[in-house]
């Protein structure tokens, strides 16, 4: 697989996204986030989006030049029409607007919908937790495509449907949990696929009839992903209704699915300044103690290490910052055809 560094896998993203139509500005905050989570190992949310995303533009799916209407607004709350814009750019600004409103009041809370893919749900609580502040966030892809079953079903009626939340330390690395409430993120499925996995673990997945399996082209022969939890996924399908309740009921999306609906990722987002509960320096001291007690705790068996929520990203991270960041083969090929396509392979040296 080709090896690419964190400025080279920047430069192409931020390259394509402006051939494709987006502004530069905007071109750069995309690449920005993908590039990071490549970076934290999550590959399913970085670069390998890049050709859905122009594929989606191509298609009339993104609109790359829309302007995003804030449509209701309160002292501590916001709602924000993103007109079908980058959902990377639209989340951005809104998680920015929360924190001003939690600044002045305490606590600041959004809902944001009409928008294309926000990405790694992680990088916008995070802004919060910057911040001094608690950030938290969930998402739902509106009335797109679903990929997850509910718990006992054999039919798609749910979306990964991720939920986020951050806490402000004194640690080297944040401390946070992202996660999907399926089994696992369908991006994740879509990774193995194009690295040629013939098996993924067990508990991910079901085929078109229901029967449990490992193949991950099951996914797109009319399979489904499966809730967190395994013989408990009742728990990860009660968390799924939630995070769609607030993603996609709450924004005015609603719920379901309309076949020919866009991709729209529909959240809720809230940041909470923790100085209003407690001394913020207090706070983030016992964090950190709290996550070194956690870290202390004796080893079962085969294990070599205990890390915090958000630490082994954050390794990860600083690990490739200097190894760089693998890239599967056909991804590559994608990127490159795109730069050929748009005369721009030389100057993205693909």
């Amino acid at each position: 697989m080709p090896n690419a560094t964190a400025e080279q896998l920047t430069a192409i993203a931020a390259g394509l996204m402006e051939a494709a139509g987006a502004k530069p500005e905007h071109a750069a905050i995309i690449a920005r986030h993908t590039t990071g989570a490549n970076l934290a190992g999550h590959d399913s949310h970085g670069i390998i989006l890049v050709p859905t995303y122009i594929e989606r533009i191509k298609r009339d799916h993104i609109e790359p030049l829309a302007e995003f209407e804030v449509t209701r607004e309160t002292d501590a709350t916001l709602t924000v029409d993103g007109h079908w814009g980058f959902g990377y750019v639209v989340t951005e600004y809104t998680m920015g607007r929360v924190i001003e409103k939690a600044n002045a009041h305490g606590v600041g809370a959004a809902t944001v919908f009409r928008q294309s893919h926000v990405g790694r749900v992680a990088d916008y609580p995070l802004m919060a937790a910057a911040e001094g502040m608690i950030g938290m966030m969930t998402a739902d892809s509106g009335r797109s495509a679903k990929a997850v079953v509910p718990f006992g079903g054999r039919e798609t009626r749910l979306g990964t449907n991720p939920i986020c939340i951050t806490m402000p330390s004194n640690l080297e690395g944040p401390l946070y949990v992202d996660m999907a409430t399926s089994a696992v993120a369908a991006g994740k499925i879509n990774v193995a696929v194009a690295r040629g996995v013939s098996q993924v673990p067990e508990g991910w997945l079901s085929d078109k009839n229901g029967t449990a399996t490992r193949d991950p082209n099951a996914l797109r022969d009319g399979g489904a992903l499966l809730p967190l939890g395994g013989s408990e996924g009742y728990k990860g399908y009660g968390l799924s209704v939630m995070v769609e309740i607030l993603s996609g009921i709450l924004p005015g999306l609603g719920f379901g699915h309309e076949p020919s609906g866009r991709h729209n990722d529909g959240i809720f987002m809230a940041a909470f300044r923790v100085d209003a509960f407690l001394d913020l320096d207090q706070f983030k001291a016992e964090v950190t103690e709290f996550a070194h007690y956690l870290k202390a705790t004796p080893k079962a068996e085969g294990f070599d290490e205990i890390y915090y929520p958000g630490e082994i990203e954050y390794l990860t991270t600083q690990r490739k910052l200097v190894e760089g960041v693998d890239i599967e083969d056909a991804t590559w090929a994608k990127l490159t055809a795109l730069a050929q396509e748009y005369g721009i392979a030389g100057e993205l040296g693909l």
